[in-house]
Protein backbone atom coordinates (compact mmCIF):
# COMPACT_ATOMS: atom_id res chain seq x y z
CA UNK A 1 0.00 0.00 0.00
CA UNK A 2 1.59 3.53 -1.25
CA UNK A 3 0.86 6.36 1.61
CA UNK A 4 1.43 9.97 1.33
CA UNK A 5 1.00 12.29 4.28
CA UNK A 6 0.95 15.42 4.48
CA UNK A 7 2.85 17.77 7.92
CA UNK A 8 -0.19 18.38 10.34
CA UNK A 9 -1.76 14.68 10.81
CA UNK A 10 2.04 14.10 11.65
CA UNK A 11 2.14 16.76 13.70
CA UNK A 12 -1.03 15.93 15.74
CA UNK A 13 -0.25 12.05 15.77
CA UNK A 14 2.70 12.98 17.55
CA UNK A 15 1.69 15.99 19.63
CA UNK A 16 -0.72 13.21 21.61
CA UNK A 17 1.79 10.38 21.06
CA UNK A 18 -0.13 8.27 18.48
CA UNK A 19 2.22 8.66 15.86
CA UNK A 20 3.05 4.90 15.87
CA UNK A 21 -0.72 4.47 14.59
CA UNK A 22 0.65 5.67 10.85
CA UNK A 23 3.17 2.32 10.86
CA UNK A 24 0.49 0.25 12.25
CA UNK A 25 -1.77 0.66 10.31
CA UNK A 26 0.11 1.50 6.74
CA UNK A 27 3.47 -0.25 7.33
CA UNK A 28 5.60 2.64 5.59
CA UNK A 29 4.13 6.43 5.24
CA UNK A 30 6.11 8.84 2.21
CA UNK A 31 6.29 12.52 2.98
CA UNK A 32 6.88 14.74 0.44
CA UNK A 33 10.94 17.09 0.92
CA UNK A 34 8.99 19.98 1.36
CA UNK A 35 6.71 18.12 4.54
CA UNK A 36 9.91 16.56 5.96
CA UNK A 37 11.09 19.98 5.69
CA UNK A 38 7.95 21.67 7.47
CA UNK A 39 8.47 18.98 10.23
CA UNK A 40 12.23 19.45 10.70
CA UNK A 41 12.15 23.35 10.59
CA UNK A 42 14.94 24.64 13.63
CA UNK A 43 12.36 26.60 14.87
CA UNK A 44 9.75 23.97 15.71
CA UNK A 45 10.05 22.28 18.92
CA UNK A 46 7.17 19.60 18.72
CA UNK A 47 8.11 16.30 19.66
CA UNK A 48 8.07 15.29 15.55
CA UNK A 49 10.95 17.27 14.77
CA UNK A 50 12.85 15.27 16.57
CA UNK A 51 11.46 12.16 16.43
CA UNK A 52 10.71 12.11 12.13
CA UNK A 53 14.16 12.12 11.19
CA UNK A 54 14.74 9.11 13.34
CA UNK A 55 11.71 6.58 12.10
CA UNK A 56 12.99 4.46 9.02
CA UNK A 57 9.24 3.82 7.90
CA UNK A 58 8.86 7.70 7.38
CA UNK A 59 10.67 7.98 3.68
CA UNK A 60 11.06 11.03 1.83
CA UNK A 61 10.61 11.40 -1.75
CA UNK A 62 10.64 14.68 -3.54
CA UNK A 63 8.22 15.09 -6.91
CA UNK A 64 8.99 15.48 -10.26
CA UNK A 65 5.98 17.39 -11.71
CA UNK A 66 7.13 21.12 -10.42
CA UNK A 67 4.15 22.37 -12.37
CA UNK A 68 1.69 20.82 -10.59
CA UNK A 69 2.98 21.77 -7.51
CA UNK A 70 3.16 25.58 -8.86
CA UNK A 71 -0.75 25.56 -10.30
CA UNK A 72 -1.80 23.65 -7.29
CA UNK A 73 0.65 26.50 -4.56
CA UNK A 74 -1.81 29.14 -6.00
CA UNK A 75 -4.78 27.90 -3.50
CA UNK A 76 -2.36 25.75 -1.44
CA UNK A 77 0.69 25.74 0.77
CA UNK A 78 3.93 24.49 -0.20
CA UNK A 79 3.39 21.00 1.94
CA UNK A 80 -0.23 20.55 0.49
CA UNK A 81 0.57 20.80 -2.73
CA UNK A 82 3.73 18.57 -2.80
CA UNK A 83 1.52 15.76 -0.70
CA UNK A 84 -1.40 16.07 -3.15
CA UNK A 85 1.73 16.44 -6.49
CA UNK A 86 3.46 13.28 -4.62
CA UNK A 87 0.42 10.92 -3.72
CA UNK A 88 -0.90 11.51 -7.68
CA UNK A 89 3.05 10.78 -9.22
CA UNK A 90 3.10 7.95 -7.03
CA UNK A 91 -0.57 6.72 -7.60
CA UNK A 92 -1.12 6.63 -3.88
CA UNK A 93 -3.51 4.31 -2.33
CA UNK A 94 -4.43 7.05 0.26
CA UNK A 95 -3.02 10.59 1.16
CA UNK A 96 -3.44 11.57 5.08
CA UNK A 97 -4.21 15.13 5.10
CA UNK A 98 -6.55 17.02 7.20
CA UNK A 99 -6.73 20.67 5.29
CA UNK A 100 -10.28 21.38 4.29
CA UNK A 101 -9.70 22.91 0.92
CA UNK A 102 -6.11 20.35 0.35
CA UNK A 103 -9.25 17.62 1.07
CA UNK A 104 -11.04 19.00 -1.38
CA UNK A 105 -8.56 19.60 -4.16
CA UNK A 106 -7.38 15.76 -3.30
CA UNK A 107 -10.59 14.52 -4.36
CA UNK A 108 -11.65 16.13 -7.02
CA UNK A 109 -7.84 15.02 -8.39
CA UNK A 110 -9.26 11.16 -7.95
CA UNK A 111 -7.24 10.66 -4.54
CA UNK A 112 -8.74 8.40 -1.55
CA UNK A 113 -7.97 10.97 1.53
CA UNK A 114 -8.01 10.35 5.00
CA UNK A 115 -7.40 12.67 7.91
CA UNK A 116 -6.54 12.02 11.96
CA UNK A 117 -10.18 11.61 12.56
CA UNK A 118 -10.18 8.79 9.97
CA UNK A 119 -6.90 7.35 11.38
CA UNK A 120 -8.45 7.65 14.84
CA UNK A 121 -11.29 5.46 14.03
CA UNK A 122 -9.54 2.99 11.89
CA UNK A 123 -6.98 2.63 14.87
CA UNK A 124 -10.06 1.98 16.95
CA UNK A 125 -11.86 -0.38 14.81
CA UNK A 126 -9.05 -2.89 14.67
CA UNK A 127 -8.15 -2.54 18.22
CA UNK A 128 -4.93 -0.37 18.07
CA UNK A 129 -6.10 1.87 20.80
CA UNK A 130 -8.39 1.46 23.36
CA UNK A 131 -10.45 4.56 22.84
CA UNK A 132 -10.95 7.44 20.64
CA UNK A 133 -12.45 10.17 22.82
CA UNK A 134 -9.33 10.80 25.10
CA UNK A 135 -7.26 10.83 22.39
CA UNK A 136 -9.93 13.43 20.78
CA UNK A 137 -10.01 15.65 23.82
CA UNK A 138 -5.61 16.10 23.90
CA UNK A 139 -6.07 16.74 20.35
CA UNK A 140 -8.53 19.54 20.62
CA UNK A 141 -7.20 20.78 24.31
CA UNK A 142 -3.53 20.37 23.36
CA UNK A 143 -2.73 21.26 19.82
CA UNK A 144 -5.85 23.60 19.25
CA UNK A 145 -7.43 20.90 17.10
CA UNK A 146 -10.49 22.27 15.69
CA UNK A 147 -13.74 20.00 14.91
CA UNK A 148 -17.62 21.07 15.09
CA UNK A 149 -19.72 19.21 18.05
CA UNK A 150 -21.89 17.78 14.96
CA UNK A 151 -18.25 15.73 13.60
CA UNK A 152 -17.27 15.38 17.20
CA UNK A 153 -20.38 13.56 18.33
CA UNK A 154 -20.90 11.99 14.90
CA UNK A 155 -16.70 10.44 15.22
CA UNK A 156 -17.71 8.74 19.01
CA UNK A 157 -20.84 7.42 17.46
CA UNK A 158 -19.20 5.44 14.75
CA UNK A 159 -16.71 4.42 17.37
CA UNK A 160 -19.30 3.60 19.73
CA UNK A 161 -18.15 5.85 22.31
CA UNK A 162 -21.47 7.66 22.39
CA UNK A 163 -21.99 9.83 25.81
Amino acid sequence: MIVVSNTSPIFYLSSINQLELLHQLYGEIIIPLSVFNEITDIGNTDESAKIVPTLSWIKTQPVSNQLLVNQLKIELDQGESEAITLAIELNANRLIIDERLGRKIARESGLAIIGVLGILIAAKQRNLIESVKPLLDRLIEETGFWIEEKLYQEVLHIVGETL
